[in-house]
């Protein structure tokens, strides 16, 4: 399992993380935090459903909610490196999005879920544009598992 690979990795490489979560609300913590050992690089994460929250905790310029909206790669963005900066790790991440089954427009219909990566000057966000058929649930597994996959594959690649 991915996450098990991930943790492992961390502990290998010497690196800590942390995560910015609102429409996975935690999921992303507790798939961390379900490995033993995981300890020793998970530095915490932020549940910000709220724009307040993410604007008051995870620094997200105002700016770039009014302009963007929360569902958004620049909202994405912010957020990683907010996470990053709070909890003071090498490695921030977040999640954004719309798991539905109601929320969605025709601009960000659900299954649009952005998801953040900040590492020292690297940063990327994008859109997973995921089935908006798919459930609520499997939304937010699919946006965890994506996730963590994709900061698995940089920090084998990268560092």
């Amino acid at each position: 399992m991915i996450n098990y690979d991930l943790v492992s990795l961390l502990i290998s490489k010497n690196l800590t993380i942390s995560c910015a979560e609102s429409c996975t609300g935690g999921l992303v913590a507790k798939n961390i935090t379900d490995v033993g050992g995981c300890s020793r690089v998970f530095y915490g994460g932020v549940v910000s459903y709220a724009n307040e929250v993410k604007e008051n905790v995870l620094k997200v310029s105002p700016s770039t909610l009014e302009k963007y909206g929360a569902v958004s790669e620049n909202t994405a963005k912010e957020m990683a490196i907010g996470v990053r900066e709070l909890c003071k790790t090498d490695i921030g991440i977040s999640t954004t999005g719309i798991a539905g089954p109601d929320g969605g427009t025709v601009e960000k219909p659900v299954g649009t879920v952005y998801v953040g990566f900040s590492y020292k000057d690297e940063l990327i966000a994008f859109n997973l544009k995921l089935d908006p058929s798919l459930s609520r649930d499997e939304i937010r597994n699919a946006t965890v598992s994506k996730l963590l996959q994709l900061v698995y594959d940089k920090i084998s690649q990268s560092y």
